[in-house]
């Protein structure tokens, strides 16, 4: 079939999306099904990970996999049920769970002794074996972790964001000291924090969670905190928990340590889960659709032939082949030869998609030995040679990564204000207007009450406090802390 420039046989190139100011949870919506990352399942609150999406999940599994393992980390896996007893054996972790476990009640046809839950988290399963595991200091730290899925009964599932089911990793450390555990948190928020800003090309702000929002049972919660488009709320990215001997008391890891004294064994666990697919969607995402930070889109240039006779045709498909040739291994890169589309409706799909880098090869590209190369997020063409396309992609694969990552960033530091009274707070909490730093007295009361008032919840309190932190935004009393208020997924 030849490809024609125009067909009139396509409607359209793409399905028009709704502007993000317009409707930003809409769009959100459509981008995600349109670009083929992930579609509905016929299970409530469940979601499909298309090829496409699983790819993106997959080159981020990669890349956080080879940092945890650089730690010292080993991947394991336990099983998905875990009996009733044993997940009540830690009552502050069952206590904040509870509303969200779903449970096995029948195997086959017979009614089971035990309910079973299907996972919420894996702490009460591994502590479990880690009990096993651990009877000396020789036997620290433990270092495990594992990549699942996890069920968490969502009332209001969106793709990635929230579903109950989703994908995520889980570590899970045990050591001999409260040091060490509050360390191996501290490097595994580190590890996280570099791995979004780095591939995912999302600045993020790194702190620790107040009493109230802190994980179910842990001493202290850190956080990375990014904020998204559109409506500019908080998407918590990852969190690293020092539950310091908690689990360990719980569960009964114990140890004989070196001084001849037997001691329960102080625990870490950490995740990130493949909500920060959402993440890139939304906070790199504009009216056109997806933009994919270059280092972990699963395309990272789509080559587009264009020829209108098959005498073309036959020039033009040996040139692409010099082209990819060009490239070699190091770039993913993709050639759309559908002859059912127009060179339009490829060049506006494929942004939709997200793929950082377009080369256009049509038959004058072909007499003049060069290549068109467009940037999906400026748009910007160039023209190049093919004796220099590999040095040219490579820079402006790099480029793209770098200027995604400062734009997000100065928006990050755009949106966010330092705010020293309740009314601002409010106002920009009912408007959407992004992160509100304030000074807080560390009361339960005063954040509960701007959590009810405004549903703004306290991100963080970031690991960088001022010197000086004046009064409660709240109350009025002298604060101790400074806070990241903001709505959030």
């Amino acid at each position: 079939m030849v490809q024609a420039s125009s067909d009139a046989r396509d409607k359209r190139f793409v399905e028009d999306l709704i502007d993000q100011d317009d409707d930003f949870d809409r769009w959100y919506v459509d981008v995600v099904k349109g670009a083929e990352l992930a579609d509905d399942a016929p299970v409530r609150g469940c979601k499909v990970v298309r090829p496409y999406g699983y790819a993106l999940w997959e080159n981020m599994q990669a890349s956080l996999d080879r940092r945890f393992k650089a730690t010292g980390v080993q991947n394991a896996y336990f099983p998905m049920l875990i009996p009733r007893s044993m997940l009540e054996r830690e009552a502050d972790h069952v206590e904040g769970f509870a509303p969200e476990v779903a449970w096995v009640t029948k195997g086959g046809g017979s009614e089971l002794e035990e309910p079973l839950a299907i996972r919420p988290t894996s702490e009460a399963i591994i502590c479990t074996m880690y009990a096993k595991w651990v009877q000396s200091y020789r036997d620290l730290p433990l270092l495990i972790n594992q990549w699942c899925s996890v069920l968490r009964w969502e009332d209001r599932p969106r793709a990635f964001l929230r579903t109950s089911e989703f994908l995520w990793q889980e570590g899970h450390t045990c050591h001999a000291s409260a040091e060490e555990a509050t360390a191996r948190a501290l490097q595994m928020l580190e590890v996280y924090r570099d791995f979004v800003e780095t591939e995912l090309a999302i600045p993020v702000v790194p702190g620790v969670k107040s009493e109230s929002e802190k994980f179910a049972g842990a001493h202290r919660t850190y956080t990375i905190e990014a904020m998204m488009g559109g409506k500019r709320w908080a998407l918590q990215s990852g969190t690293s928990h020092d539950l310091g001997d908690n689990f360990g008391r719980a569960f009964g890891i114990t140890f004989l340590d070196s001084d001849g004294q037997r001691k329960h064994a102080f625990s870490t666990s950490w995740g990130l889960s493949a909500r920060t697919i959402g993440a890139i969607v939304m906070v790199h995402g504009d009216d056109q659709g997806l933009k994919l930070p270059p280092r972990v889109a699963p395309i990272q240039v789509v080559v587009v032939p264009i020829w209108r006779k098959e005498a073309e045709r036959d020039a033009v498909e040996p040139f692409v082949a010099s082209v990819l040739s060009s490239l070699g291994d190091n770039v993913r890169v993709h050639v759309d030869r559908r002859d059912d589309k127009t060179p339009g409706f490829k060049f506006n799909d494929w942004e939709l998609r997200g793929v950082p880098l377009r080369i256009e090869v049509g038959p004058r590209d072909v007499q003049n030995q060069q290549v068109v190369v467009v940037r999906r997020d400026t748009r910007e063409k160039h023209i190049v040679g093919v004796s220099h396309l590999a040095e040219v992609v490579a820079d402006l694969l790099n480029q793209i990564q770098r200027d995604l990552y400062e734009t997000a960033r100065t928006k990050l530091h755009t949106y966010t204000e330092d705010v020293s009274s309740l009314e601002r707070l409010y106002e920009r909490a009912f408007t959407n207007a992004g992160f509100s730093r304030a000074s807080w007295c560390e009361d339960a009361a005063c954040e509960a009450r701007v959590k009810a008032e405004s549903r703004a919840t306290i991100r963080c309190l970031p690991l960088e406090q001022p010197q000086e932190h004046g009064l409660c935004v709240v109350c009025g009393r002298p604060a101790s802390v400074t806070a990241i208020f903001a709505r959030a997924y």
